[in-house]
């Protein structure tokens, strides 16, 4: 929701000349300059006065013609805004400040190009308006560092991807044009300043998304929207693959806005606490969003339903004894949800049909007894076979979500079903979290009973989730918004003593690492991903997590270098979190947190640090219970794969 104060048409820090047009920040930290000069549309970035970026491409390729190509500047109409937006579910602010400088520029052949000028980052999108529907075929989306760069980037071998894969980090001139593209978000880093860019789109809808790749020289990256895939909408099953691309990216109306492309101009901290794909999202169109409640879950997959103990007197699996047990353990400890994962159904496609062990209206009411709701997993193409009816029934029936898995995609096909699906969802009053998916491009704002995307190396990769891969999360994938990473293990390991863990999962990291990824990381749907055993086990820690929330009305970065360690402080109401977490690079690392952000006066304090074994043994943790004032400083120390967590009240 927006709260317009100030919105004025002016030129205020642009200049048009000819065929150059400079666009400048309202704090006049960035500056764009754009050119039509040589017939091709390009731009470059300063920022601080430092050139970021130089003679970068924009274009849209269409069946007939190419927008951006023999590029002639007309008319520039500019503006300055200042709004306040207001998120319905704030994964990282309750309140956001929107300011930036706009330029729209009219050009010959009938199409605009509108940019944005923020102080930490530059968007800019095509505005066709053509007669007729068009085909894109492609876009031109070139991004030219002016200096040799680290790049952080998730790869995938092909169209078809459910951005899983662990980040490479390389020089830019490493990325070979021929080796695997990247998925969006992906970042760049200067080798000799804290200055980081992170590049993103959002707002889109009716389209397809885009890829990027190196060219294996270290000033050009180069954008490739995802093909159109014939017919792939009518192969159900898991795993199909299908070669057959039309020769187009996406088969759209005429007169429409393109998605936004977006880079951040930024240091680390910066990184952490932007804003921009909620800031550039279209508006909420859920006319009353109040019923929408993010929030923990308990989660039965991750954990293999292991049960055990004196009160489990019954077979664990997918059955109502054990999801009562969850329903139980939830409601014992103010936890709002529990999933039923794969296998609550009699079988993948028969999504109103529980197995014979489940008796799944005694659940439901059983939860709502206990103030907790239940979330049914579920295949995509599940959804897509019944959409008409899935989430009727399901309201009627008094479910609480879904989760949805498997798309794996972001051809325009898919991209309009993830649209079509979440709507449904909203007409019924079902909350989502799309599993098996792409990054946040925008919907979960226009639609914000999404709650959570996945898109993520997240837990359940098991021993392929190291903290050297997740420590890039908070300045990558959760960047963007909400990711599904699923923390939550009460057994521990450091990474040269992982091993298969059958019935009892373990994940690494240390004790106060796993702790510390309930505040790092942001969801609409944080997942308790162990067995409600070992969390009965382990009750300090379950306690402690109980109170962590979903949504945060203030989000600052205390200490932060990319994919290497970051700290942060977040408030919820009248309570603050802190919380730290670091990779395997150093044996330990020593920080002095000044708890300057607090009000005036005594506070309670509960901190988990790293125990002094927990650089081997990395169940070791302490917890401390202590009065701070705003005038203290904590001295942290967090092992390799360590961390700290603390609650301030």
């Amino acid at each position: 929701m927006k709260k317009l104060f100030l919105l004025m048409a002016l030129a205020v820090g642009i200049t048009a000349q000819a065929k150059d047009v400079k666009v400048t920040s309202p704090n006049g930290k960035i500056a764009v300059s754009i050119s039509d000069k040589g017939g091709s549309l390009t731009y470059s970035t300063a920022f601080g006065g430092k050139t970021v970026f130089t003679q970068s491409g924009l274009a849209v390729q269409l069946e007939k013609k190419t927008l951006g190509e023999k590029a002639k500047i007309g008319g520039v109409a500019t503006k300055k805004v200042h709004e306040v937006l207001k998120p319905v579910v704030p994964i990282k602010q309750s309140t956001i400040n929107n300011d930036y400088t706009q330029a729209t520029l009219s050009m010959a052949g009938n199409y605009k190009v509108e940019f944005r000028v923020f102080d930490n980052a530059v968007a800019y999108r095509f505005i066709l308006n053509e007669k007729d529907s068009v085909n894109v075929v492609n876009e031109t989306f070139n991004l030219k560092p002016a200096e040799e760069m680290a790049v952080h980037f998730q790869p995938t071998g092909d169209w078809g991807s459910n951005s899983e894969s662990p980040y490479i980090n390389c020089m830019l001139k490493e990325w070979q044009h021929n080796h695997d593209m990247s998925v969006l978000p992906m970042a760049l880093s200067s080798t000799s300043e804290d200055l980081h860019l992170l590049i993103s789109e959002t707002d889109l809808r009716d389209y397809s998304g885009l890829y990027i790749r190196g060219n294996g020289e270290k000033d050009c990256l180069s954008g490739h929207l995802v093909p159109y895939y014939k017919n792939w909408e009518l192969f159900w099953d898991r795993g199909t693959k299908v070669n057959e691309l039309a020769n187009y990216a996406a088969r759209t109306i005429g007169k429409r806005s393109l998605p936004w492309r977006y880079v951040v101009i930024s240091d680390a901290k910066g990184i952490i606490e932007q804003t921009l794909n909620a800031q550039l999202a279209g508006k909420c169109e859920i006319e009353d969003p109040s019923w929408i409640k993010p929030g923990q879950v308990s989660w039965d997959w991750w954990n293999h339903k292991a049960l055990y103990g004196p009160d489990v007197n019954f077979t664990p699996g997918c059955n109502t004894d054990t999801y009562k047990y969850y329903i139980d353990f939830a409601s014992k400890y103010g936890v709002k949800y529990i999933i039923m994962d794969e296998g609550w159904s009699k079988t993948t496609f028969s999504p109103f049909t529980p197995n014979d062990n489940l008796d799944l209206q005694e659940c439901i009411r059983y939860g709502k007894e206990k103030g907790v709701g239940i979330i049914l997993w579920l295949t995509w193409s599940c959804v897509e076979r019944n959409l008409d009816t899935i989430f009727k029934t399901y309201e009627e029936w008094g479910i609480a979500g879904t989760k949805i898995d498997f798309m794996d995609r972001q051809d325009q096909w898919m991209i309009n079903w993830y649209e079509r699906t979440i709507k449904e969802a909203a007409k019924h009053h079902m909350v989502v979290d799309f599993h098996g998916a792409m990054k946040p491009a925008g919907l979960e704002h226009r639609y914000p009973n999404l709650l959570a995307y996945e898109g993520v190396r997240g837990m359940e990769q098991m021993g392929g989730c190291h903290p050297d891969n997740t420590m890039y999360i908070p300045f990558l994938r959760n960047a963007v918004g909400a990711a599904d990473f699923t923390p939550g293990a009460m057994i521990n390991t450091q990474p040269e003593f992982d091993r298969p863990s059958d019935p009892n999962c373990s994940a690494m990291g240390t004790r106060a690492y796993q702790m510390a990824l309930f505040t790092v990381l942001e969801t609409g749907t944080q997942m308790l991903a162990d067995s409600p055993t070992q969390y009965y086990k382990n009750a300090d820690c379950t306690e402690f997590l109980a109170q962590v929330p979903c949504t945060w009305d203030e989000t600052k970065a205390i200490e932060a270098q990319f994919g290497e360690y970051l700290i942060v402080a977040k408030r919820h109401g009248n309570k603050w979190f802190v919380a730290g977490i670091t990779n395997n690079k150093e044996k330990t690392r020593h920080f002095h947190v000044a708890l300057d952000f607090l009000s005036a006066g005594s506070h309670k304090m509960t901190i988990v640090t790293d125990g002094f074994n927990a650089g081997h043994q990395a169940m070791d943790y302490r917890m401390e219970k202590k009065n701070v004032t705003n005038a203290d400083v904590l001295d942290i120390t967090m092992v390799r794969n360590g961390g700290f967590t603390a609650i301030i009240e």
